[in-house]
């Protein structure tokens, strides 16, 4: 089916599987693709893929693909009257928006007036409010005076969270336990916040340690309607990066899922917002559900949803960025089955997760019934330092929740990615074990276990072996004088010419 308002060449700003991504569903549709590049990526396969490619600039994500003006210029150059920015922080910056009107330039994400409000976090809050969904307490605005954050973090009661007003992806965020660390904190997340999204803007909200972490993905068009399709669970992640996500969530309940999910449209209402969005909450114990924030984008795990609703979401983003009115009503939104997404990383679990650079050498990649990789691998692939760590997002699928985790399992089993360190075999006993295997699990799950993810004996088995090795040491001592003993008895050289244990467990035994 042809778009209503017809692209004739679209332009995927970003790199890697999420640029494969879209460029296969503009491919299905018959359109004319651009590739963006930095010099790091001049042989990366979404160049190869696209039918035209443009060179950003220098490696670094600022002189390349984060820089706005650069990717404009790309899409003029190059004849495009689209741009699919997918996820990313591009993918919240109005910049490319703002293309002088001969471009006529068309966003498949929302309009510009829509992500500058959305973009600052605690604008969204005052917004969000209106709907009188529960939201995580917090202050709304950017705090920049440090007697100021010290009383509301006093007001609030700690723990705390500090977070980037205009962030994403784990980055410009702090937990406090206690005052004595919150000014520390609170200068490093501006910092962090300041390099990574050219803000240092900073808010803070209470940080619910135990709770679970689930989001809505949202859809609306620009005639008025406006769905979600269901959730998706991403408790397992570690210092606020997720690492696998499921769907449906083992936390769900119907009339859980249907006010979450009213509540997510609403919320996307309240913006006027259009095309694809994901609203995120955070659930406790007892299953109430408050707000956390909203993304203008793709999501990262946005195949575990298409995969349980057998919707292609990049396919109904052309659409709507089109004009095309959504093909469906929220009763045909049916979730079948169960869907798991593993991240795979260039990363070292033992050494503290640090990333990984390198050379990938050789690849053994997964197949069969129900596996889904969106991946950018291939041999000779350089990893560097100026990217984010991820090689490649594993999927599947299945009729239960058992068989979805025994065939996330043994996929993962058979993977193999040389030449680069990376966490498959991580995701494997994550996936595999508790807590996750039970669906009894929350945000610090993986940070509370972590000890036994990477094999390290708990404190109480490493008191258990200092004294067996103390046991040891001892009786080598004991058996070391009645060695002695022998030597001497003999006339030997005890330094020249050693009794065996074996031989002394012999004597012994004639002795007795």
């Amino acid at each position: 089916m042809k778009l209503a308002r017809p692209f004739r060449r679209v332009l995927v700003a970003n790199r890697s599987e999420i640029a494969l991504r879209v460029l296969r569903a503009c491919r299905e549709r018959g359109l004319s693709t651009v590739a963006v590049y930095s010099d790091a990526d001049a042989a990366a396969l979404h160049v190869r893929m696209a039918d035209r490619a443009e060179r950003l600039g220098p490696p670094p994500p600022r002189e390349s693909y984060l820089d706005g003006e650069k990717v404009i210029a790309a899409a003029q150059r190059s004849g495009a009257d689209a741009i699919h920015p997918s996820y990313g922080v591009l993918s919240k910056n109005a910049a490319p928006a703002q293309a002088r009107a001969d471009t006529t330039t068309v966003r498949s994400r929302p309009p510009t007036s829509t992500i500058r409000a959305i973009k600052k976090k605690t604008a969204t809050r005052h917004t969000i409010k209106t709907t009188d969904m529960p939201i995580v307490p917090s202050v709304v605005d950017p705090i920049e005076d440090r007697a100021e954050l010290v009383k509301i973090a006093r007001d609030v009661g700690y723990p705390v969270m500090l977070k980037a007003a205009g962030g994403g992806g784990g980055k410009g965020i702090r937990i406090v336990h206690a005052e004595a660390e919150l000014v520390p904190s609170f200068e490093r997340a501006r910092s962090e916040a300041e390099s990574s999204f050219k803000s240092g803007a900073v808010y803070l909200e209470k940080f619910l340690p135990a709770a679970r972490h689930v989001e809505i993905q949202v859809f609306a068009d620009s005639h008025g309607r406006a769905l979600h399709f269901g959730e998706r669970e991403c408790s397992m992640q570690r210092r606020h990066q997720k690492m696998v996500e499921k769907s449906p969530s083992p936390l769900m309940t119907p009339q859980l899922r249907a006010a979450m999910g009213q509540a997510a449209v609403r919320a996307a209402q309240a913006v006027g917002y259009v095309n694809a969005g994901t609203i995120e909450f955070l659930v406790n114990d007892a299953r109430d559900f408050y707000f956390l924030e909203m993304n203008t984008r793709l999501q990262v795990e946005h195949p575990v949803t298409e995969l349980v609703t057998g919707l292609d979401l990049v396919d109904l983003q052309l659409r709507v960025a089109a004009g095309e009115q959504l093909p469906l009503e929220q009763a045909d939104v049916v979730l079948r089955g169960h869907a798991i997404e593993a991240r795979i990383c260039a990363e070292e679990p033992e050494r503290g997760f640090v990333p990984a650079t390198g050379r990938v050498t050789s690849l053994d990649l997964p197949g069969g019934p129900g596996v889904r990789l969106d991946s950018a691998l291939h041999d000779g692939l350089a990893v560097t330092v100026h990217y984010d760590s991820m090689l490649a997002k594993l999927i599947v699928h299945a009729p239960t929740r058992e068989a979805a985790i025994a065939r996330m399992v043994r996929a993962l089993g058979e993977t193999r990615i040389a030449g680069v360190a990376n966490n498959v075999a991580f995701l494997a006993k994550l996936v595999g074990g508790e807590p996750f295997k039970s669906g009894r699990y929350h945000t610090r799950s993986i940070e509370e276990r972590l000890d036994a993810l990477l094999g390290k004996p708990e404190r109480k088995d490493l008191v258990d072996a200092a004294l067996v090795a103390a046991l040891l040491h001892r009786e080598q001592l004991r058996r070391g004088a009645e060695e002695r003993t022998l030597h001497g008895a003999g006339g030997g050289d005890g330094a020249r010419d050693p009794v065996s244990l074996w031989l002394l467990d012999a004597r012994r035994g004639r002795r007795r």
